[in-house]
């Protein structure tokens, strides 16, 4: 369960956390809000249903709007979720989930490990968007008592390896196809 990773010996933060509106590189106004997914489900699945196949990494997100609805029903429930809108459509989403094979432990425990993953449309990439959706979704966490975070990214995604870095990630380790990196929250 928690505790497997290394992390790296200095916090880092604080992080601004949601809401926030900020305009992007490309001049759309941006919403960042912190996500019930339950009932924003069908406005986060419509924008999974619309992502490039071709963007997936480790075979998330699914295709397929059923199974993209199962996936985020499935981990839904105790994540800590932020969703960025332009024009009131959803156009990235952040999630942390906890890394427990037993929900029971999430609330008991103080030393759980929570895994990030971030997605946002391919027609708003390389315009800051996910650096302020990856900084709000860890400034959320933090107010909730979430300090370690960890996340994998297949190591040829240089751009997702750089906004990492960029926010504080470190890497700590590597299989194969992906780079294991983690960061400990202030």
């Amino acid at each position: 369960m928690s505790g497997s990773r290394p992390y790296p010996d200095e916090p880092v933060g604080p992080f601004q956390s949601p809401p926030t509106t900020f305009e992007d590189g490309d001049g759309r106004t941006i919403e960042v809000r912190a996500l019930d997914v339950d009932e924003g489900l069908d406005d986060v699945v419509e924008m999974y249903v619309q992502f490039d196949p071709a963007d997936r990494a480790q075979g998330i997100p699914p295709t397929g709007e059923q199974r993209i609805r199962n996936w985020l029903e499935t981990i839904g429930g105790d994540s800590v979720n932020v969703a960025a809108r332009h024009d009131g459509d959803v156009v990235g989403h952040a999630m942390l989930v906890p890394d427990a094979d037993d929900p029971s432990l999430i609330e008991e425990s103080d030393d759980l490990e929570w895994e990030l993953a971030i997605f946002v449309l391919q027609d708003y990439q390389r315009a800051g968007i996910g650096t302020v959706l990856l900084e709000n979704l860890l400034g959320r966490g933090s107010d909730l008592g979430i300090d370690r975070v960890w996340l994998t990214v297949e190591r040829w995604n240089n751009p997702a390896i750089a906004l990492y870095r960029r926010v504080g990630f470190e890497a700590t380790g590597t299989e194969s196809f992906e780079q294991e990196m983690a960061i400990l929250l202030e």
